[in-house]
């Protein structure tokens, strides 16, 4: 259709508005071409999938660049390198930018940040969640400093709306240098696998500077970031999965901090007990196994949508309901270094409590913890400081927190993994739990170090305090006496347990202190 150079009666008019919303909708066939051969879909087609059928409202859908770059001025596409507005996930509210490959290559100028800026703003103002789809080559080198001041805007915003409205970033193609800290800012980032990157310098420029050869995947790759730095907290196997899984995860979340998650209706009995929960830990105390297979036991329909699944894998965070409730998961993993507490596992539980803290989502804590990890590594990698930031995260968690041990729960550890010292509201345990201060061997050896030298039958003497430190500390009941144990329960009575506890706490209010905020030892 040729365009209208002067519309002047009202027909001429709409028709071209239809033109200029035509041209907006669709890059040029090759360009579109090029993203679906790399497995990619276009902006509004990422939208189109993530949003509910026909909701979404585009804005600013006529901005457009005003850079005086010669060549770009023979450019100017309507929209620039991003699609902005708003739409419904399952009935419920949700702001959305989607950077268009496309054009620029998706690169962020002064009018593209302009236009994230305006939809998180109104994001914040009518509180909302934003969700950030990433696909841009970086800064518009043709706006020079212009385009940095932009990325700052951009980083005011997240930092403002950080435990204010969610934010979810998804990182559907290249996002490097300075644009990879609005989405570390964010409180979810989920990555493709094989067509995600994310790094601050790229594989040239490593080259250059340090001589060290490294390539795409390897550097900034979905399972890099999600295994081995914990940057990114699930991986996709496609476009489609990752924004399934984002739906998903939205269904678990408040609109804003001043409201609650949603309810779903509930289809799993709350009185429902496993009997396979009296068995599954085993006799031995060493023997390992697996806490999800506990958690899926316990929580509505066996559903946990697990966050960070491939990194500090001795620690397990994640979303499930109770009684339609939503909940945050968090565990010991008997199953990957016998459930120690390292680095890593603190500070992936810590930053996964404190979100469900922001966000009004109750803690399910399962205790099954030896201790902190030993080691110069550790320490000297401020172990101390890291496991400090999990202390301090349950601590100051004001939503209802429930703790079941269901197992060991030695020294500092046991603190730390949300006991009743730390505010648990409910705490619970099974009768093979041993909450002490270490394990009986150990113990015994301390404890009874000169008695065991002169022993003529050290062996057998050892076995008999150990029998006897056994009876008096490596059990539930010595906790349950001072009260830091609410409960001894049989395994299979579990889930209504903790769905009476959770329904008891719904209307938990605490009074905190008044104060700028706390200084997390970060």
């Amino acid at each position: 259709m040729a365009r209208l150079q002067h519309p002047d009666t009202f027909d001429e008019k709409l028709a071209h508005l239809t033109e200029l919303r035509e041209q907006a909708a669709h890059s040029s066939p090759e360009a579109e071409a090029k993203q679906h051969a790399r497995g990619k879909y276009t902006a509004r087609e990422r939208i189109d999938k993530l949003l509910d059928e026909g909701s979404f409202q585009e804005l600013d859908t006529f901005v457009r660049h005003r850079t005086y770059d010669f060549d770009m001025q023979k450019n100017r596409p309507w929209g620039d390198a991003v699609v902005t507005g708003h739409g419904t996930i399952e009935g419920r509210r949700v702001c959305v930018f989607s950077q268009d490959f496309t054009v620029f290559g998706g690169s962020l100028g002064e009018v593209m940040a302009e236009k994230m800026c305006k939809i998180m703003d109104l994001a914040a103002k009518i509180g909302c969640p934003v969700i950030g789809i990433n696909d841009s080559g970086g800064a518009r080198i043709q706006e020079g400093v212009v385009s940095l001041g932009a990325y700052g805007d951009v980083f005011v915003r997240n930092v403002m709306c950080s435990g204010v409205i969610p934010q979810i970033s998804l990182i559907m193609g290249p996002c490097a240098g300075g644009a990879v800290y609005s989405p570390a800012i964010t409180d979810f980032i989920f990555m493709v696998k094989e067509t995600s990157h994310m790094f601050i310098t790229g594989p040239d420029v490593i080259k250059t500077v340090t001589g060290e050869e490294v390539e795409f995947e390897e550097l900034g790759g979905a399972m890099t970031h999600n295994s081995k730095s914990g940057v990114a907290h699930l991986a996709a196997e496609d476009e489609d999965a990752l924004l399934e899984d984002t739906r998903y995860l939205m269904s678990f979340l408040p609109q804003n901090n001043l409201e609650m998650p949603p309810r779903v209706a509930p289809t799993d009995d709350p009185d429902r007990m496993d009997p396979e929960l009296d068995t599954l830990v085993p006799e031995a105390p060493n023997k390992p196994y697996d806490m999800r297979t506990v958690v899926r036991a316990i929580v509505d329909d066996g559903e946990f949508f697990e966050i960070h699944e491939h990194w500090a894998k001795n620690i397990i965070c994640g979303f499930s309901r109770l009684n339609g409730y939503a909940v945050g998961v968090v565990g010991n993993q008997p199953a990957q270094l016998a459930g120690v507490l390292d680095i890593d596992a603190s500070a992936k539980a810590a930053r996964f409590v404190r979100t469900c803290d922001a966000y009004n989502i109750p803690l399910l804590t399962f205790c099954d913890v030896p201790g902190f990890l030993p080691g110069t590594s550790q320490e000297w990698g401020g172990i101390i400081r890291h496991g400090a930031k999990l202390l301090y995260a349950f601590t100051e968690a004001t939503v209802p927190k429930i703790t079941v041990v269901t197992r060991k729960a030695y020294g500092g550890a046991y603190d730390v993994m949300a006991s009743k010292h730390l505010l648990a509201d409910f705490n619970f345990a099974w009768p093979q739990a041993e909450v002490a201060v270490m394990g009986p061997e150990g113990a015994v050896n301390i404890i009874y170090r000169r008695d065991l030298a002169r022993s003529p039958t050290p062996d057998d003497r050892r076995e008999k305090l150990m029998a006897d430190y056994k009876a008096r500390f490596a059990n539930p009941y010595s906790a349950a006496e001072r009260g830091y144990i609410d409960d001894v329960i049989v395994p299979h009575e579990t889930r209504p347990k903790v769905i009476n506890a959770l329904e008891t706490l719904l209307t938990k209010r605490v009074a905190q202190p008044k104060r700028k905020h706390g200084n997390i030892p970060l």
